[in-house]
């Protein structure tokens, strides 16, 4: 009878008989129990995966199978980016779920705005820094530091500039949303939108719904705040309506959010008959939705959206020009009913005093003479050529594309051949390749075999590589 003992983690032996009839990840499961019922092992971190394949001397898939059983029992907490760590005992389960839920955002995002020197940043939020006109955007700085110093040195008004918020009312009538001026509020892009959003409208042990996958940093935010975080399947044509039905049935949530269009991270856009049900349940139930268009000025022609649908009654209606201007230039908005705000002020006020002017000014002459309009022109264009060949080399390369969206930034692929995301972002690592596992997408814990691929990067010689790598 063969057998490996090696001390390491927990301040245990481990040993595995190779031999034996027992299956290897039994073994090794049942003595990770043993260990993890130690006193002192709550919070203590196990050894990594190659590191205990190696020492014990099994493959990986047996100690990642066996750290798995022990995730979906609730013993252990993976953290993205982190490793796997024993689980708190003696601590309230949401209150721990929430501390997981940050650490493994911050983990996330920790990993994703890193320099990443000579890396590509294959699976960012981002557009490229070459993509950006900068001599457009360097004319319209030196319009407004040349006609206002206003923007340079005071506060803006609570409501943000007016001369912006006109123009973006007319805006928003191009998509058919109807709303006064004084029913929008600008923000420091949509983050900040977000966390106000959050701080105004509810209170810890609320439960909010949100899609899966979806948007990391809202999960983040809202265990931040002591928000119970359910997951609503997202499909190619939007939210799963019967399983947000059912969801409501069970939690009886406050609020659901939802990304419209260019959805992030499938790339999917809100059909009219699922928008439409979506506001019968919202109506039916008594909840608000909290609807994410930061993607819009990517769409070459605009759907329905919530908003428009509801005449900002139960919508809350964000948007950004962050993503398609620039990540620096923090501008983004909430669209709301007028009852409601007066409060969103107060919370702005009270946690960040202000947005920028400076900003608000750029934006606003971008807007007017034009140059902004150019610019998506331009991005559109080139956004879907990328598009295009990004698909043709998944498609040489065997992957599977959840949905083949009409423009924006985003893919949602998978390979048959690989089960775990956390396997493909360790195989692009080796070729100087930056991925985050899907699983930081996914409302709750687990693994998956999707990735989040943004073809604004595919341009990159070693994009190619990795996609046909697989074949």
């Amino acid at each position: 009878m063969q057998a490996f003992s090696v001390t390491v983690g927990i301040d245990m032996q481990w040993q595995i008989e190779l031999d034996h009839q027992r299956p290897l990840v039994e073994q090794l499961v049942e003595q990770l129990e043993s260990g993890i019922r130690q006193p002192s092992a709550p919070g203590s971190r196990l050894p990594s995966i190659r590191r205990l394949s190696a020492e014990l001397g099994v493959s990986r898939n047996v100690v990642i199978e066996a750290y798995e059983r022990l995730v979906a029992t609730g013993r252990v907490r993976s953290r993205q980016g982190a490793g796997f760590f024993v689980a708190a005992r003696d601590v309230d389960r949401h209150e721990q779920g929430a501390r997981d839920g940050m650490a493994d955002v911050s983990s996330a995002m920790w990993d994703l705005f890193q320099d990443p020197g000579d890396g590509l940043r294959l699976g960012c939020g981002w557009l490229p820094i070459e993509w950006r006109d900068d001599a457009v955007l360097a004319h319209a700085v030196r319009q407004v530091t040349r006609h206002s110093a206003s923007g340079l040195f005071d506060y803006s008004t609570p409501l943000g500039a007016p001369e912006l918020r006109a123009v973006l009312q007319e805006r928003l009538r191009g998509l058919a949303i109807d709303v006064e001026a004084n029913q929008l509020l600008m923000t420091g892009g949509a983050t900040q939108a977000l966390d106000i959003i959050v701080r105004c409208l509810f209170r810890p042990g609320d439960t909010v719904l949100v899609e899966t996958p979806g948007y990391y940093n809202l999960f983040g935010l809202l265990h931040l705040n002591r928000i119970r975080v359910v997951g609503v399947r997202r499909n190619a044509d939007g939210p799963d309506t019967q399983h947000l039905e059912a969801m409501i049935e069970e939690h009886s949530p406050r609020a659901f959010y939802c990304n419209s269009v260019f959805h992030n991270p499938t790339g999917s856009t809100l059909s009219p008959a699922v928008a439409h049900r979506v506001l019968q349940l919202a109506e039916r139930h008594d909840m608000q939705i909290i609807e994410d268009d930061i993607y819009a000025d990517f769409q070459h022609h605009p759907t329905p959206r919530l908003a428009s649908l509801d005449g900002i009654d139960r919508v809350l209606y964000v948007g950004s020009f962050s993503k398609s201007l620039s990540c620096s230039l923090r501008v983004g908005y909430i669209a709301a009913a007028p009852g409601l705000i007066g409060s969103l002020v107060d919370v702005k006020m009270l946690s960040h005093i202000a947005t920028s002017p400076f900003a608000e000014q750029l934006v606003t002459t971008l807007l007017r003479n034009g140059g902004y309009r150019k610019m998506m022109e331009r991005l559109r264009m080139r956004l879907g050529e990328q598009s295009a060949r990004a698909l043709r080399w998944l498609e040489q390369g065997g992957w599977e594309v959840y949905t083949v969206p009409e423009g924006g930034m985003f893919l949602w692929i998978r390979h048959p051949r690989v089960h775990s995301s956390r396997l493909l972002v360790e195989a692009a690592g080796q070729l100087g390749i930056r991925l985050s596992a899907g699983d930081v997408f996914l409302a709750a814990e687990g693994d998956t075999p999707w990735l989040r691929l943004n073809v604004a990067y595919t341009e990159d010689a070693r994009a190619r590589q990795f996609l046909t790598a697989l074949r």
